[in-house]
Formats: structure tokens, C-alpha cells, sequence
């Protein structure tokens, strides 16, 4: 009121006071969610622990004391599985404000929640000794972390690790024992993309600055690992060291940098210490001067802008034909694999089909020898009887052989 004196609610009425008490109830539950609100928007970016609550559809709702926090399946780790009354831990990724609620988004699969995470186990990192330089994840399966000290008394990587692997261990499973590779930095960055891919041992790298890709030279029987699983080794690498990585063996890398010299030479005006400064340049086939263009080659290597586009016209003419060459090889490669996958299906068929027969053999055998022995027990069965008739017959011609003796004695005797 203006006077500001109290009001009776009998004066009011029920109406009027059913009115008041809603007003007030509303202003409250306004006043909370402002509450919670600046609370969560102050701690984005921050870990929280919480209990599973409920499901909703794919996300989980999470209890986080005065409010409740949504994990949407896409921020979720991929296969980890979560039970209603678990106790989970989580990122604040977003706080909104909904009409009737603040909705605060969670996060455990967002790259920062490892950052979080190395704060939390290892004191040097929140501290700020320990600078986690680049991150690379892909949530359930592996990061990358590079790491480097402000300290040269502490080393980056052994502290990140702990005693035996102690504090790496406890992050690991946090996240379900996703594979965590922590490299060490280098402002170098053919030494830091050498690091990244380990455990992978490289040869030599190549970096062509005007394009941002490293050609890294691997052993043949490195290869693999550089790659790493469905090409995740690499593509991590890549992302934690800015550069696109282009993994060739000696082999194929050898074979770019003659085609390209062959192609120079038929270039009129070209030198042999052009053909090199070229290939210091990072470029290495053929395909990657095409893909320069004449601009940088006339920048750094101070020639004509006339002999640039010679070069360009020329290893672009080449480029298709090596395309070509290389879409056959890869055809051919693919063919003879599966004419050698054929054939060792062939060859398993024909072992099973020997293994099958070689059964039926052995079954038939112990058939046939069962009936032999059923035979031979028949014939030994009928002789014993026969014998036993034949011993009968005989004591029965001795007793009338006997009785006919007596009757003959008997006779004699009474004449």
C-alpha cells in the first residue's frame, strides 16, 4: 500500500488472500532460481560431483544438491553406463535460464573435463608449473596431452604421470579407462609432431608452411602404429599439433621426390639448387606444387613469375598421370587382396572338407570293425554250441553201446 500500513486479511477476503499468498510464493521460487543461477554461471568450466537422479530419453539427470544438472547423451562418454543412485562427476558445460527452471548442461566428453581433471590430480598443473600446452581427445577411446614445465627442476611428463602412474591411473578410470598419451612440448614443430605420434619411431619430416601439412617419413613395419587404429594415432597427432599429417614409408617418399625432380628437369630454366630449395620447402611430389601454385615459388625461391607457372603447368600435367598410376596400383592392391582372401577361404574350405572326410573314414572303420566283432563273437557262439551237441551225441552212443553189451552178457549167462 502507499501508507505502508498492514492490512487484515479479513479485510482482504479469501479471494484477495489466496491472490497475495501465490505472489509471494512465486517471487520466492524467482528469487531462487536468480540464486541458483549466479551460483552455476560463476562455476562454469568447473567440476562438479553429483548422483544419478533419473533417465530422460537419452540424457541423465543428474542431482546436484539445490538444483539438477542434464547429461545429454552426446556430451556422454560412448559404452559408459550409468545407474540411478551413482555417484558421477561431471563438467559445467552451459547454464540457461528456462521459464520454470535453470537448466545447467553437463559435460564428460567435452576436452576440458581432462583438463579439469589433470587440475584436480596433479597440484603442479593447478598451480600453474605444469602448462597443458594442447589437447586432442576422443572421449571413450584416447587423448593427447602435451605438457610443458615453467620449472626446469620438474619434469612435465613424470610429474603428470605420478609414483608408478598413481595420478594418471586415477584419471584413467574416471573416464572408464580411456587411453591417455601425455607428450612433451617443443616450440619445434618437427620435434613436437615426433612426439605426438609416438609410440611410433619417424625417420624424417617435411613441413610445407604454405599448405600447413608435415609429410613424416615411418619404417615400414612402423607404419601401423604411426596410424594407429581405424587412422586414430594420426588424426589425434594432427589435431594436438595444428599440422596436417601425410604418413609416407621411405619407399613412397623417395619415389614423390624423383617424380618431381624428373618433372623439373623437363622445365627449361630450371636448376638443379631451384629443384632443391623446392624440396626444402616441404614440397614433395609433384602434386604438392600444383597445389601451391606459382605465388609462393616466386616469394621464395626469387624467380620469374613466367618460369612459376612453367613449373606449376608442368607438375599439374604430371600430377594427373601420377593420380592415375596411383588409383591403378591401389586397384591392383585391392584386387590381389581379396584373390588372397579368396584363396584362404578356398584353402580353409578344402582343409575342412579333408578334416570332414577324414572323420566319415574313421567312422566307418569303427563301424566295420564293431561288425567284425560282432561276427566273430556269432561264429565263436554256434561253434561252442555245436561242440556241446557233439559231446552230447557221443556220450549217448557210449551208453547204448554199454546197455547192448550188458544185454549180450545177460543172454550168454542164462544159456
Amino acid at each position: 500500500m502507499a501508507d505502508e500500513q498492514p492490512i487484515s486479511m479479513v479485510e482482504l477476503g479469501r479471494i484477495a488472500a489466496q491472490t497475495a499468498k501465490q505472489v509471494i510464493i512465486q517471487r520466492i521460487r524467482e528469487a531462487e532460481r536468480v540464486s541458483i543461477y549466479d551460483e552455476y554461471a560463476e562455476r562454469k568450466g568447473q567440476i562438479v560431483t553429483g548422483t544419478v537422479s533419473r533417465f530422460e530419453g537419452g540424457a541423465l539427470v543428474v542431482s546436484l544438491g539445490r538444483a539438477e544438472g542434464f547429461l545429454p547423451r552426446s556430451e556422454q562418454i560412448p559404452g559408459e553406463t550409468h545407474q540411478p543412485g551413482e555417484r558421477i562427476r561431471a563438467l559445467i558445460l552451459d547454464v540457461r535460464e528456462a521459464p520454470h527452471q535453470v537448466k545447467i548442461i553437463l559435460s564428460r566428453s567435452h576436452p576440458d573435463f581432462i583438463r579439469r581433471l589433470f587440475e584436480l590430480e596433479v597440484p603442479e598443473v593447478a598451480e600453474r608449473i605444469i602448462e597443458m600446452k594442447a589437447l586432442a581427445r576422443e572421449a571413450g577411446y584416447r587423448t593427447k596431452v602435451a605438457v610443458t614445465s615453467i620449472d626446469t627442476k620438474v619434469d612435465a611428463v613424470g610429474a603428470c604421470v605420478g609414483v608408478r602412474g598413481s595420478r594418471i591411473k586415477n584419471i584413467v578410470e574416471e573416464l572408464n579407462n580411456e587411453k591417455i598419451d601425455i607428450v612433451r612440448w617443443n616450440e619445434s614443430s618437427q620435434i613436437l609432431i615426433a612426439n605426438a605420434l609416438k609410440p611410433a619411431e619417424i625417420q624424417d619430416t617435411a613441413l610445407c608452411f604454405e599448405i600447413g601439412r608435415a609429410t613424416v617419413v615411418v619404417p615400414d613395419e612402423q607404419l601401423s602404429l604411426a596410424i594407429g587404429k581405424r587412422g586414430q594415432n594420426v588424426r589425434l597427432a594432427a589435431r594436438l599439433t595444428g599440422w596436417d599429417i601425410d604418413i609416407l614409408t621411405p619407399k613412397e617418399y623417395n619415389r614423390g621426390l624423383d617424380r618431381l625432380a624428373a618433372t623439373l628437369k623437363k622445365v627449361g630454366g630450371v636448376e638443379d639448387m631451384v629443384a632443391e630449395r623446392i624440396s626444402l620447402m616441404g614440397l614433395i611430389s609433384v602434386m604438392d606444387v600444383e597445389e601451391v601454385g606459382a605465388e609462393p615459388l616466386v616469394r621464395e625461391l626469387s624467380i620469374s613469375e613466367e618460369l612459376a607457372n612453367q613449373i606449376v603447368t608442368e607438375c599439374a600435367a604430371e600430377a594427373k598421370i601420377f593420380q592415375v598410376e596411383i588409383e591403378k596400383e591401389k586397384a591392383a592392391a585391392k584386387l590381389a587382396k581379396a584373390e588372397q582372401a579368396e584363396a584362404a577361404a578356398a584353402e580353409a574350405a578344402k582343409e575342412s572338407t579333408t578334416e570332414s572326410e577324414e572323420a566319415a573314414a574313421t567312422d566307418d572303420g569303427a563301424a566295420s570293425s564293431d561288425s567284425t566283432e560282432g561276427e566273430a563273437s556269432a561264429e565263436d557262439s554256434s561253434t561252442t554250441v555245436a561242440s556241446s551237441d557233439g559231446e552230447d551225441t557221443d556220450a549217448s552212443a557210449v551208453t547204448e553201446t554199454a546197455d547192448a553189451e550188458a544185454t549180450v552178457t545177460k543172454d550168454a549167462a542164462g544159456e
